[in-house]
C-alpha cells in the first residue's frame, strides 16, 4: 500500500519516509515511530494498517542519520546493531526528522503518534515536543524522561512479562500519569505487537490495536490540524 519516498528535515538533513495514504478522504494522520531494526517489514506493514483504518500514515527512516536503508531483522546480532545505530543518534536530531515527517502529513488533519520500543520512548517525547493531537507507547522506557510532560494525551501498553521493562517502571508511569489510559497485558512479553518476533502475542496486540485506534479516533479524527501549531511546534527544532 505505502512506498519510500524522500523527506526533508529543517537543518538540510535528506532522509527516506514510507508513506502510506487512506483509501478514502483522511479522517487524521499518524506518524509510526520504529523500533531499533529499522524501517523493516513489520514497521511498514503496520503503517499500511493505519492507513486501511483512515489515516495518511508515515513512518520516518530515524537511522538514515547513520546509515541509510537499514532494515535488521530480530536475531541477537540484530538487535545489537539495532542498538548500536541508537546511540549514534542526536536525540534533537531525531525530534528534527519526527517534526519533517509531521510536516508531510499535516495537510490531512490533526496527527497522532504510535511508537515502538524505543520508539515508544520516542513517541512519549515527541508528544512533549511536538503538536501532537496524542501519542500512543508500546512498551518504550519512559521512565527516564518522566521529569517531562507530555503536551497531549498518551496512551501506553505494556506487557506483565516483559524483561526489559519491569512492572514497578509502568507503575512509575501510572502514579505519574493517573489519569493516562495505560494497559498491561497478562503474560505478553517484550514486542508482544511484532508478528515476526518470538513474543508476539495476537490476543494482546489485537487488544491494544483496537484500543489505539479508539484513542486516535477520540483525539485525532475529531478536528482539523493547525497549520499555524504545527509550523510552531517546528521551528523549536
Amino acid at each position: 500500500m505505502g512506498e519510500f519516498t524522500t523527506i526533508m528535515a529543517r537543518d538540510g538533513h535528506e532522509f527516506q519516509a514510507w508513506l502510506a495514504a487512506a483509501p478514502q478522504r483522511p479522517r487524521g494522520a499518524v506518524v509510526v515511530i520504529q523500533e531499533i531494526f529499522g524501517i523493516n517489514s513489520h514497521i511498514r506493514r503496520v503503517t499500511d494498517e493505519f492507513a486501511a483504518a483512515g489515516y495518511t500514515a508515515i513512518a520516518p527512516a530515524l537511522f538514515d542519520r547513520v546509515r541509510r536503508g537499514i532494515e535488521l531483522g530480530y536475531t541477537p546480532q540484530d538487535m545489537q546493531l539495532g542498538m548500536g545505530y541508537v546511540k549514534q543518534l542526536d536525540p534533537q536530531a531525531t525530534r528534527r526528522d519526527l517534526a519533517a515527517a509531521l510536516a508531510v502529513v499535516k495537510h490531512s488533519g490533526r496527527a497522532g503518534a504510535v511508537g515502538y520500543c524505543w520508539g515508544g520512548a520516542q513517541a512519549y517525547l515527541a508528544a512533549c515536543e511536538l503538536p501532537l493531537a496524542c501519542a500512543v507507547v508500546y512498551y518504550g522506557k519512559v521512565v527516564a524522561y518522566l521529569d517531562r510532560k507530555p503536551r497531549c494525551p498518551v496512551m501506553y501498553h505494556y506487557g506483565t512479562e516483559d524483561q526489559s521493562i519491569p512492572l514497578a517502571d509502568v507503575e512509575r508511569i501510572r502514579a505519574a500519569y493517573p489519569d493516562a489510559p495505560l494497559y498491561t497485558y497478562q503474560g505478553a512479553g517484550h514486542g508482544f505487537n511484532c508478528e515476526q518476533r518470538g513474543s508476539y502475542d495476537p490476543q494482546a496486540a489485537e487488544l491494544a490495536r483496537t484500543r489505539t485506534l479508539e484513542f486516535l479516533a477520540r483525539h485525532v479524527a475529531r478536528a482539523p490540524a493547525d497549520p499555524t501549531a504545527a509550523a510552531e511546534g517546528e521551528s523549536e527544532l
